[in-house]
Formats: C-alpha cells, structure tokens, sequence
C-alpha cells in the first residue's frame, strides 16, 4: 500500500514498519515533486504541522478540504475498571483528538464502494 510517495533509503536510517511514512519521506515526497531544496522542504513541513499542533491546542477544528476533520474533543472525568483486580478507578477528564475522514478520501480508500 503505497500512495505513490516511494521511501527511498529510509530503512538505512532505522527500523520502520513496511507501508509507514515518516515525517522524513514528507519531507523527501515535498523536495522531489516541488523541488525546493531539502533545507526549504523541511521548514515548510514543519511549519504545516507546528501550525496544525498550535491550531489543535487551542482546541480549535482543522478542516482541510479533500481529505478530512481533525477535533479536539473534551472527555469528561468517568469512572473505570482495572482488568486486572475489578477494582474501581477514577479516570481524569482530558481531551482527545478525533479525526474524520473526508467522503473524498472515504472514496480513495475503497474505490471499489463509491457512493456507499
């Protein structure tokens, strides 16, 4: 499963799952098909994800058209269970992330269920 991004020498550089993209082939995918120098490559990937961390702390929605809806979601305080000993657990509120893919990349993804 390879989205046409190759990752050229990438295992030389430390073990990685088969089919996995690292921020490092981002960053090579921009220099090949844009062909900004590798530094310039790298400072615009950064700059993509600093602002989409930044966005997301402020607890705003990252809508990015084609592809899909990051949110950050508040979860309240709840109580749990540990597996292990049945034993009640406070869990703490905290916020999640949530992504929903977009009907476009929905489509990408199995294209043999268009419009199911």
């Amino acid at each position: 499963m390879n989205g046409g991004a190759t990752c050229k020498g990438r295992a030389a550089r430390g073990t990685r799952e088969e089919g996995e993209m690292t921020k490092a082939d981002i960053i090579d995918a921009v220099y090949e098909k844009i062909g900004f120098s590798k530094k310039d490559s790298a400072e615009i990937v950064e700059l993509v994800f600093d602002t989409i961390k930044e966005t997301l702390e402020k607890g705003e929605k990252i809508k990015i058209s084609g592809f899909g809806n990051f949110v950050v979601r508040e979860k309240k305080e709840r109580v749990g269970r540990n597996p292990q000993t049945g034993e009640e657990i406070l869990i703490s509120a905290r916020r999640v992330l949530t992504f929903k893919p977009s009907q476009v990349l929905k489509n990408a993804l199995n294209p043999d269920r268009q419009n199911g």
